[in-house]
């Protein structure tokens, strides 16, 4: 009985030993590892067995990128303005051992650095340089850090800095250069507005007034176009009357011609349109050479009349 007592207790002490030794590194992580005090090995992930009282995990390490929010540090621009600026640091560990045994307290040997690196840029800038250069700072910050961790296994990603404070005065005054800066925007836009506007009414009127000039034009096109159209019609009218008085004329003349008239007959006619000319409202008469043959002739035709109108005994 005794000895299965002691059997049971050995049993629960190597099970409790092997349970203590049994080491399960879990994702995203690695177990640097001594043997006797001195570096022996890094576990990654996975189920791993440590020799008891032999072996020890000397440091557990995540390989997971990770966030330190550093307190504002106090810095001093090249025109002596001093302000307060907190970063935030984003970095990630590549070698477990360079971690544990290259630096003792990593995450405060980070933010020293970080604050004499950002010290050392801002001293170098004057204040308005500095507000409007994060990424410029940012990117100094990052080189030089990256550059100074790689011996203490550590990968930083980037800095940022999260807020720039400079003092109260200071803020004051930019504060009414903000308010003047907008108020000047707002004077040249309202005046930009007005110049637009009465451009833009300009133009209007130059417009009204182009196309009052094209309808007047185009009226007076259409008004000559008219009396054009209305003096052809009165000059074909025209044309048109006297040929047809010409036709007429061609026609008696014809008509005479196949009537075949004697002399005295045409002599007849000829008196006939003098007394018409003369009957006139014309002030001078052109009289004919033969107008004594053409009276002498109607004075025989008047006989004749007469002759003819005795009766006979």
């Amino acid at each position: 009985m005794p000895q299965l007592i002691m059997f049971l207790i050995i049993l629960v002490l190597i099970a409790v030993v092997v349970a203590r030794n049994v080491v399960i590194v879990p994702q995203a992580a690695e177990y640097v590892v001594e043997r006797l005090g001195s570096y022996s090995t890094t576990w990654e992930n996975g189920l791993h067995f440590k020799l008891p009282f032999i072996e020890r995990v000397a440091k557990r390490v995540s390989l997971k990128e990770q966030v330190v929010d550093f307190q504002p540090q106090a810095v001093i621009t090249r025109d002596n303005v001093t302000m307060q600026i907190d970063t935030v640091v984003f970095f990630q560990i590549t070698d477990p051992k360079l971690y544990t045994y290259g630096v003792e307290r990593p995450i405060s040997a980070i933010e020293n650095l970080t604050a004499t690196t950002l010290r050392n840029i801002i001293g170098e800038m004057e204040l308005d340089h500095t507000l409007t250069s994060r990424d410029v700072i940012n990117s100094k910050i990052t080189s030089t850090l990256d550059v100074a961790t790689d011996k203490w296994g550590i990968k930083v990603n980037r800095v940022e800095l999260k807020n720039i404070i400079p003092p109260s005065e200071i803020q004051d005054a930019m504060e009414r250069q903000m308010k003047a800066e907008r108020e000047k925007r707002e004077s040249i836009l309202r005046a930009e507005g007005e110049k637009q506007s009465q451009i833009l009414v300009a133009e209007g009127n130059k417009e009204s007034e182009i196309l009052k000039a094209e309808a007047e034009k185009e009226a007076a096109i259409l008004r000559a176009d008219a009396v054009r159209e209305q003096k052809i019609r009165e000059a074909q009218g025209e044309a048109e009357a006297i040929k047809m008085v010409q036709q007429a004329l061609a026609e008696s003349i014809k008509v005479m011609n196949e009537a075949a008239p004697t002399e005295q007959v045409l002599t007849l006619k000829s008196l006939e349109a003098f007394a018409k000319a003369a009957d006139g409202r014309a002030t001078k008469l052109i009289i004919p050479s033969n107008i004594q043959s053409i009276a002498g002739l109607a004075a025989s035709l008047k006989e004749v009349v007469d002759t003819d109108a005795k009766p006979k005994a």
